[in-house]
């Protein structure tokens, strides 16, 4: 299978990190006294600024002393998803947040031209699953808040926003023009609740997914950046306390 070199090389350093944590783990007597780190999940509306958000997250833990590094998971997540399954690079397109006409799909998976969605959800779903139980990753989109709900160190986070502060957006950060920008932030809306709510049953806009919403219309990029860290600081400090608690009652 070919590899994209751009992940590879985005992701090195947490991927070096995690071998030597996998290594260090085996020296544990018992398995509930590994460390879990945390991770995160960020659904979002077209346009919020889920990408930046996620690199100035990441600039923030990378910041503390001692800090393993993190990683995100975007675009690159797909090629992630070709690598733990073994898939050829040309199935990346038919890897979208988005559901292809039902005919058309039906036909391409006749012919063998590439597995079936629900095969490749199910692919994703995994890998998005692993990143998670590993820690230290941002992961953004695809239903992560839905596939990891069970995970207590994860922190589920929604990004939304004002549409004309999306377009806006759009245009000077893909140097859209506003026609480009309007279509791009409908469309892609669209296609992510579709998306959820087709392989996971959900609505994408449920509050009750997520640990925290974030207006990006009302607060700065950095100030959500900082926000997030602070809930994944919050959670392992009340996980912390807790096992400090049932130890010593």
């Amino acid at each position: 299978m070919e590899r994209n070199g751009h992940l590879f090389d985005l992701c090195r350093g947490y991927l070096d990190s995690q071998a030597a944590l996998a290594d260090k783990r085996k020296t544990y007597l018992h398995p509930h006294d590994i460390p879990q780190l945390p991770a995160i999940t960020l659904s979002r509306e077209a346009g919020a600024g889920a990408v930046t958000i996620a690199r100035l997250i990441v600039e923030q833990f990378q910041k503390e002393s001692g800090s393993e590094p993190w990683a995100v998971f975007d675009r690159n997540l797909v090629e992630k998803v070709l690598e733990d399954h073994e898939m050829p690079s040309r199935i990346k397109r038919f890897l979208s947040e988005d559901i292809q006409s039902g005919i058309a799909s039906a036909v391409e998976e006749f012919f063998g031209l590439h597995p079936s969605a629900w095969t490749l959800v199910q692919q994703t779903t995994e890998t998005i699953l692993r990143l998670a139980k590993v820690g230290n990753a941002i992961i953004v989109g695809r239903g992560g808040s839905i596939i990891a709900a069970n995970l207590p160190h994860v922190v589920h986070v929604r990004l939304i926003a004002p549409v004309e502060h999306r377009i806006n957006h759009c245009m000077e950060f893909y140097r859209f023009t506003r026609a480009e920008a309007e279509k791009f932030v409908q469309e892609k809306d669209a296609a992510r609740a579709r998306y959820v709510r087709k392989y996971f049953h959900a609505d994408i806009e449920d509050a009750l997914h997520y640990h925290v919403t974030i207006n990006t219309g009302k607060v700065s990029f950095p100030t959500a950046a900082q926000t997030i860290v602070d809930c994944v600081k919050n959670l392992q400090n009340l996980k912390r306390d807790k096992t400090l608690t049932e130890s010593h009652p």
